[in-house]
C-alpha cells in the first residue's frame, strides 16, 4: 500500500529538495516527527512527512520562527493568528527598513558629510508628535504674531506635512529635505517677511476684490505675456506693467511711480527665492497632492521687466 510507504531521510531529501541536514534539523525539533525507524535504527518518514515539509518550508520562507510554526503544527496557535501577528511585524521591519533606504540614498545623491548624514537619520527617526513639533515650531516662527490669528490659520494649515503611515522612499526623502528646511533660519525669516508683507497690504483696505495675494495677481496678470512670448523689456511690455502696478497699488505704500516699482520689485525678488518654491513641491509630494503650478515663469518674467524700468 502507497500510502503506508516509508522513507529513508536521504529519500526524503531528493523527493523535496531539501537538504538531509534541514530535515534532521527539523525532525530533532519535533516539526517533521519520523514515522518510525528502520532495523538499523535510522529515521523512516511517511508520504504525510512531505507535505508536513512543504508547509515548514512556506512558513520559514515568509520569516516565521520556529517556535510559532511547532504551535501552528500542534494546533496550539491558529495560523490566521499567526500570520496576522507576523504581518504586523513585518509592517514595523519595513517602515524601518525604508526609512533607512531613504536617508541612505539621499546621503548618496548629496554626499553627505557624517553631521549631515546623522541629522538626516535623526529627522527620518522622528514620530509623529516630534515630527507636529518641528513643523509647528517654524509656522510659528513665519507667521506668530503676524496679522490676526485667523488670517493665517488656513495657510498654516495647508503648510503642514503629513507623513503617511507608511510612506514610500520618495515620501520620506522629502519629509527630511523639507525638516531641513524648515530649520534654515534664513528661510523663516524670508517667510516671514512674505507673511508680514501680505499682511501690510491686507492692512490698506479697500474692496474685497482687491484682497487677492501678491502672487495671484501676478499670475493674472503676467500669464498671458508670458504664454504670447512677450519680451518683460520691450515697449510691448508696458501696458502690462501698468496694469501689474495699478493691480499691486493697494499692496504698496508708496506715492511716486518708480518708488512703487523698486518695492514690488523687491518683494516679487524675495517671493521668488527657489526655497519657497522647493517648500510647496516637497509638502506635495508628502502629502499626496498634485504636483503644485510654478510661479517661477510669471516672477521672472515681472522681475525682468520691472528691472529694465528702474531708469524709465
Amino acid at each position: 500500500m502507497n500510502g503506508h510507504t516509508l522513507h529513508s531521510i536521504g529519500e526524503l531529501a531528493r523527493r523535496t529538495g531539501t537538504t538531509v541536514k534541514t530535515i534532521r534539523f527539523y525532525s530533532d525539533r519535533g516539526l517533521i516527527p519520523p514515522a518510525g525507524r528502520s532495523p538499523a535504527g535510522y529515521r523512516l518518514y511517511d508520504n504525510g512527512a512531505v507535505a508536513r515539509l512543504d508547509f515548514v518550508r512556506t512558513l520559514r520562507d515568509l520569516g516565521l520562527d520556529l517556535a510559532a510554526i511547532r504551535k501552528v503544527m500542534d494546533r496550539e496557535l491558529a495560523l490566521p493568528e499567526v500570520a496576522a501577528a507576523h504581518a504586523d511585524a513585518l509592517e514595523v521591519q519595513i517602515r524601518i527598513l525604508r526609512l533607512r533606504r531613504a536617508v541612505l540614498t539621499a546621503v548618496a545623491e548629496r554626499g553627505a558629510t557624517p553631521e549631515e548624514t546623522h541629522l538626516m537619520h535623526k529627522l527620518a527617526k522622528l514620530s509623529e508628535v516630534e515630527r507636529q513639533q518641528l513643523v509647528g515650531d517654524f509656522l510659528d516662527a513665519a507667521f506668530g504674531g503676524v496679522g490676526t490669528g485667523s488670517m493665517f490659520a488656513g495657510v498654516k494649515r495647508s503648510m503642514t506635512p503629513e507623513l503617511p503611515d507608511s510612506p514610500d522612499t520618495e515620501q520620506v526623502q522629502a519629509w527630511v529635505e523639507l525638516a531641513e528646511l524648515s530649520q534654515d533660519p534664513d528661510f523663516r525669516g524670508l517667510m516671514r517677511h512674505l507673511a508680514a508683507e501680505q499682511t501690510a497690504g491686507y492692512a490698506q483696505g479697500g474692496p474685497p476684490a482687491a484682497h487677492k495675494d501678491l502672487a495671484a495677481i501676478v499670475r493674472a496678470q503676467i500669464a498671458p505675456a508670458v504664454a504670447a512670448g512677450t519680451e518683460p523689456a520691450s515697449f510691448q511690455a508696458d501696458p502690462i506693467v501698468a496694469g501689474l502696478m495699478t493691480r499691486c497699488a493697494h499692496l504698496l505704500d508708496c506715492c511716486d511711480d518708480a518708488t512703487s516699482r523698486e518695492q514690488l520689485l523687491v518683494r516679487l525678488e524675495r517671493m521668488n527665492d527657489p526655497r519657497r518654491e522647493r517648500y510647496s513641491a516637497l509638502l506635495a509630494v508628502i502629502n499626496g497632492w498634485p504636483e503644485p503650478e510654478s510661479l517661477r515663469p510669471v516672477l521672472d518674467w515681472a522681475v525682468i521687466a520691472l528691472r529694465a524700468r528702474r531708469q524709465g
